[in-house]
This record gives C-alpha cells, sequence and structure tokens, in this order.
C-alpha cells in the first residue's frame, strides 16, 4: 500500500513538473503541440469507437411482452390528431395504437385475416380524413423456397380500415387482389399503402407556398411485387372511395425483373405523394433505384427508369438468415423536395445512403452517407426507414447499427436527422444495449414515422431472455414491460419495440 503511494506521489509531482515545462514553452511550440496532440486525438477516434449523443426525449416501448416471430412492422401519424399513432407488425397481422402521442400503447383485437392461414407483409398509414389502415398479404402456403411463384396456393392483398385511431378494426376484409388455388397463379409480395393526406396537414403548419392542393385529395395507392413463374413485376392500385373498392392494378415497372425474391428482382416499392397529388415511387431493380411518377391519381404511369445506382440490394450479414437494402422516397411538403434513402456495400461494408431532388426526380445528388461512423471501419448499418417530417421538412432515418461491436455482429438502433435539405445528417442512439439477430428471421425492413419534430421508429429485436409473463393487453415503458421472475420459462424469438423521440423546439 505505502508502495502505491509512493509511486502515486512521484507520479504527482512529475505531472506538476511536466505541465510547467509545458507552460513555459514559447507560444509558437505550444501551438505545435497542441496542433499534434490534436491530430492524434482525430486519427484515434476512430478505433476507438464513437458514442452517439442519446435522441432528445428518447423513450423505448415493447409491444410484445411476450417473444414470438415477430418482423417487418411499419408505423404511422392521424395528420388530422397526431395524438394517434398506429403500430403494425406481423405474424400475423397485429396491430398497436396510441392516443397520447406514444406515450402508451395498447394491443388491438381482430386484426389479422380470418379467411387465410397466414397473413402479413403489413403496412399502414391514415388517410385525409384520419381513418388508419393496415394492408397486408394473406396465404395458406409459400411456394418453391425464394421461388414463390412456383407452386403458390390462393393468395392475396386486402386491407382493413379503423375509424377510430387504431382501438377498433372493421371486421369486414378489403380486397386489393385475389388469386384462388389454381395452377400457374401468382403471388402477392411486399404491399406499401400510401395516403394523399397532404390537405390534412395544412391547420399543422405547411405553409400555402408549397405546390397547389392536390385534386386527388383522399386518394390510397397500394405497390407491390407480383411474382410469376417468369418474373417479378411491380403493380400499383388506387382508391378513390376511402379504401371500399380498388382498381384494377397497373404495371409500373419498365420490364420484368427475375423470378426469384433475389438480386435482379423487382421488389421494394416505397411511394410517396406531394402537395399537388403527384405520386412519387421507387423500388429497387438490376442494382438500380427505379423511380417513376403519376400525375393523374394513379391512372397513368410515367416510363420508369433507373435514377440510382447501387450494388446489389440483396446481401449477407453475419447472423442474419438475409438482409437487403430496398429504397424508400419522401417527399417534404413545404418545398418539394424528394429524398430517397437505400444501403449497399459500395464502401466494403454496409453503410447508408441518402440522395435528394429538387426538379421532381428529373436530376439526383450524389449519395451522401447518412452514418456517420468511419469510412471502410467494416461496421454494417442496415434495414434503413426513411421519413420525411410533414411539419417541420426534417429527414429521419431509423436504422440497425454495428459501429459499438468490433465483431460486426452486435447492432443498436440509431436515428439520424437532417434539417439541411439531405446534405448532412445527425446520428442519434435510440438504443444503446447491443443485441445479436442469429437463429430467428429477422424480416426484410423496419419503420418510422415523423409528424412536428416528434419521431417514431419501430424496429424487430431479438431478446437474449425474454420471459413469457406480462400483459399482452398493454405495453409498458421498456423498464416494466420487460422486467422478468426469476423462474419464468424462456425461449428464442423476436419482439417489436418502438423509439420515441422529439426534436419539437418545446419539447427542449
Amino acid at each position: 500500500m505505502w508502495d502505491n503511494l509512493h509511486a502515486s506521489n512521484h507520479f504527482t509531482h512529475r505531472t506538476i513538473k511536466n505541465w510547467r515545462c509545458f507552460l513555459e514553452m514559447s507560444c509558437p511550440l505550444r501551438s505545435r503541440f497542441l496542433a499534434g496532440l490534436t491530430l492524434l486525438i482525430s486519427l484515434c477516434a476512430p478505433l476507438c469507437g464513437q458514442t452517439l449523443p442519446k435522441a432528445p426525449g428518447a423513450e423505448i416501448f415493447s409491444l410484445t411482452p411476450v417473444v414470438g416471430r415477430f418482423t417487418e412492422p411499419a408505423i404511422a401519424v392521424n395528420p388530422n390528431n397526431p395524438q394517434q399513432v398506429v403500430a403494425v407488425f406481423q405474424d400475423n397481422a397485429h396491430a398497436s395504437y396510441s392516443q397520447d402521442a406514444g406515450h402508451t400503447w395498447h394491443a388491438a383485437e381482430g386484426v389479422a385475416s380470418a379467411n387465410y392461414r397466414t397473413s402479413g407483409d403489413v403496412s399502414t398509414t391514415f388517410d385525409n380524413q384520419g381513418h388508419a389502415f393496415i394492408c397486408y398479404i394473406a396465404f395458406d402456403k409459400l411456394g418453391t423456397f425464394n421461388y414463390w411463384g412456383h407452386g403458390a396456393t390462393r393468395d392475396g392483398i386486402f386491407v382493413r380500415r379503423s375509424l377510430d385511431g387504431g382501438k377498433t378494426w372493421e371486421a369486414k376484409q378489403i380486397t386489393v387482389s385475389e388469386f384462388a388455388s389454381d395452377p400457374g397463379i401468382p403471388f402477392e409480395d411486399k404491399p406499401y399503402i400510401v395516403a394523399d393526406n397532404a390537405s390534412s396537414i395544412g391547420a399543422a403548419g405547411v405553409g400555402t407556398s408549397a405546390a397547389g392542393k392536390s385534386p386527388y385529395a383522399g386518394n390510397l395507392y397500394i405497390g407491390w411485387t407480383r411474382w410469376t413463374l417468369t418474373g417479378s413485376e411491380v403493380l400499383v392500385s388506387r382508391s378513390t372511395d376511402d379504401g371500399e373498392t380498388w382498381s384494377k392494378p397497373v404495371e409500373v415497372d419498365r420490364h420484368p425483373g427475375l423470378p426469384r425474391d433475389d438480386n435482379g428482382a423487382a421488389e421494394g416499392f416505397s411511394g410517396a405523394v406531394g402537395r399537388d397529388g403527384r405520386l412519387y415511387a421507387v423500388w429497387s431493380q438490376d442494382n438500380d433505384v427505379m423511380f417513376t411518377t403519376s400525375r393523374d391519381g394513379g391512372k397513368t404511369f410515367s416510363r420508369a427508369r433507373g435514377i440510382l445506382r447501387t450494388a446489389p440490394i440483396m446481401f449477407a450479414i453475419d447472423t442474419l438468415e438475409r438482409a437487403n437494402g430496398f429504397p424508400q422516397i419522401g417527399v417534404d411538403l413545404r418545398s418539394g423536395r424528394l429524398y430517397v434513402t437505400w444501403s449497399d456495400y459500395r464502401n466494403g461494408d454496409l453503410d447508408i445512403f441518402c440522395a435528394t431532388s429538387t426538379d421532381g426526380g428529373k436530376k439526383w445528388s450524389e449519395p451522401v452517407r447518412v452514418n456517420d461512423d468511419a469510412v471502410h471501419n467494416g461496421a454494417e448499418q442496415f434495414f434503413q426507414w426513411l421519413a420525411v417530417d410533414p411539419v417541420d421538412g426534417s429527414a429521419n432515418v431509423v436504422f440497425y447499427d454495428r459501429r459499438g461491436d468490433p465483431k460486426n455482429r452486435k447492432q443498436t438502433v440509431t436515428l439520424a436527422r437532417s434539417t439541411d435539405g439531405g446534405r448532412s445528417f445527425k446520428n442519434y442512439a435510440w438504443t444503446t444495449e447491443p443485441f445479436e439477430a442469429g437463429g430467428v428471421f429477422f424480416g426484410d425492413y423496419s419503420g418510422i414515422a415523423a409528424f412536428g419534430g416528434r419521431v417514431y421508429g419501430i424496429w424487430t429485436e431479438e431478446p437474449a431472455a425474454v420471459a413469457e409473463a406480462g400483459n399482452k393487453a398493454e405495453a409498458k415503458p421498456e423498464t416494466q414491460a420487460e422486467a422478468k421472475p426469476e423462474a419464468a420459462p424462456r425461449k428464442r424469438g423476436t419482439v417489436i419495440k418502438v423509439g420515441v423521440a422529439d426534436f419539437a423546439p418545446a419539447a427542449r
């Protein structure tokens, strides 16, 4: 002990002496020393890891206190009443809702298809009347692995409505497209629903300087991939009567993609509607982000063209069965600026990218890297999703992030946000406890929504161990919802979590 104390005193005296020498240096010498020290720190930072600031006002909620095979969530905010938020996820189709801007969450009943064995690939939106919609596929049995059109049984795309912010859902399952179990039928996959609801947002702060009022306000659009024995097609159907009926689908791809759920297929549809009612759509095909628009409410579409060249959009990630970088599109209702995000491995490891257009999609900026860790550091970022806030115009991206794991196996959830038109992104930690995702299916996407500076992310996690206990009817804050009795049985599986962040000036 005394030896340690003596050594400590010796170190302290030596340190004081060294600092006295430093202070007695001439100014030029001191400046060069400090410059060298700054350079050393900057070079060391990427090697020493990066600690992200916590997202402001961050809260995490578990929607599934009991583990299961839950994946592929989506989330939406009611523009007529931003207190109402709906979250959906699959296995089968499920929905949860909040009526207090995400502070508490409750499970809804009667959402899954009663006519089919399986329902999933969910998406959700609110229309301009404040009605919530869940869109999903339903089928009895998949076709051949990754070749879904081969041996497909009856399947289709359906929607269900909620008139009270997601609390209850109408029993009627509305058909968008459906096939009986006949030989050679196609398989409908990955539908994404979009609403023309910009007119509902004016009172919330969108200026009148944006493009004019939409002549198609209230329209709903669904885009998806149709797998056949010989190819993959991107189709769009529209509804002009609050989702009651749906048009015959229009094929919008320039040519069909390959017939397998893999690189070269036409899939990953995403859409957004501008303030003037123009529908913008993107998807992935042939290592390109494809783009098309409709100016007549979804009746006809421009010739699809590749706007952004990517590395292959399907890729292998350690511990995951599969991963992809399907694109998303969003529009700033104030300025008309378009955003597209995707992920690929042009830098060796996976990164998230964003490109923008200020002329309706004719020209696009050079890709900007959304994740702000060091390039070529071997850390993967993937399963991104984009939401452009219709009130403040910010671009918000949620993604899984492995920068904190030197082995590149575990991930946390990161929120990136741009307030300068997509020229740069600030990264925030939404979660800080890393988790691995091995041994279970993790889906193909996550989700995000934003309104007035309040941002809602939704994602899949695989807990290290989750008790099969808890209140299934109501989701509580993470610290409560994941409390586990010591002797509770445990099993492998996934849970769905919602993260809330608040960038509104009044919230800070």
